[in-house]
């Protein structure tokens, strides 16, 4: 079993007796049913749709100040946090960037001996196992105490990419880019059942219509990976975008109407002039299916 601090990942504290009902308004993810020990993937959206931020979230117990901690980009923690407190209002609850003091820890390939308080399972791929927030300088005491080797975080990076779970920057752009076009609605992310959220209408019109033509999906890649932004072909014209790479595997935005008609054509999926292939050939041709974490 191993384990990597993700130096990526931050961690905003939602905390107040209204809490768990101002995020459930404004997330797409059940807040109501988080739990200690529970984790959700969800995402906060602009009122077009499109995310500005997806994080995991999980209940803090109540030896831990209770509330909710919300698993993010780092990079993003400050300005989710703000955003969060812009929609804030009258409502009872606090705000607050705490990554200094608490990470991320990803664990794989195996059990944790033990559950410390702050783990929850990896909701969005079976394989990805487990994250435990813990302070930076406690990652090795924490490891040692679950059973796992303390690797480092490249090492989940390649396992991640070959799961074909996307990572927000690199796979897409953050407020350029859909739920379903990240593959959130297969990933658990988006609670179709749940009520209204910012930016909701649009997420629910492209699930019952059936609109979201453009995916990630993963390919395989034969002695070389090409670079994050590379164009992606099919016969000569752009089909998609590559992401993330490594391993010989990676992701790629693509228009999957087009691969599909590529791949029925006959024509090679190229990457900067080198070929590639889909992982999944279906991952083009299976039309989007509601899942509900």
């Amino acid at each position: 079993m191993k384990a990597a601090f993700l130096p990526d990942r931050g961690v905003v504290k939602v905390s107040g007796e209204d809490a768990r009902n101002f995020l459930n308004g404004l997330v797409t993810t059940d807040v109501t049913l988080l739990q200690p020990g529970l984790g959700r993937f969800g995402a906060l959206l602009t009122p077009q749709g499109k995310i500005t931020a997806d994080f995991l979230i999980t209940e803090a117990p109540a030896g831990h100040g209770g509330g909710f901690l919300i698993d993010a980009p780092r990079a993003l923690a400050q300005n989710l946090a703000d955003k969060l407190g812009f929609y804030k209002l009258r409502a009872k609850v606090a705000v607050e960037n705490i990554s200094d003091s608490m990470g991320v820890l990803a664990v794989w390939d195996g059990e944790p001996a033990m559950k410390p308080d702050l783990a929850f399972a990896d909701p969005r791929h079976e394989a990805l196992g487990w994250r435990i927030l813990v302070p930076e300088d406690l990652k090795q005491k924490v490891a040692d105490l679950i059973g796992a080797d303390l690797v480092d975080s490249e090492a989940y990076e390649v396992h991640r990419i070959a799961t074909g779970v996307p990572r927000g920057g690199l796979d897409f752009m953050y407020s350029d880019a859909f739920p379903h076009e990240t593959n959130m609605d297969r990933l658990h992310g988006v609670d179709f059942d749940k009520g209204c959220y910012v930016g909701q209408e649009v997420v629910s019109r492209m699930q019952h219509r059936g609109t979201a033509r453009t995916r990630i999906v993963r390919v395989t890649l034969e002695d070389f990976s090409p670079e994050t932004g590379v164009t992606v072909l099919g016969g000569d014209k752009q089909v998609g975008t590559m992401g993330s790479t490594a391993g010989g595997h990676g992701l790629a935005l693509v228009r999957i109407d087009r691969v599909a008609d590529a791949l029925d054509a006959g024509l090679a999926l190229t990457a900067g002039g080198l070929a590639i292939r889909l992982t999944d050939p279906n991952d083009v041709r299976t039309p989007p299916k509601q899942t509900v974490a």
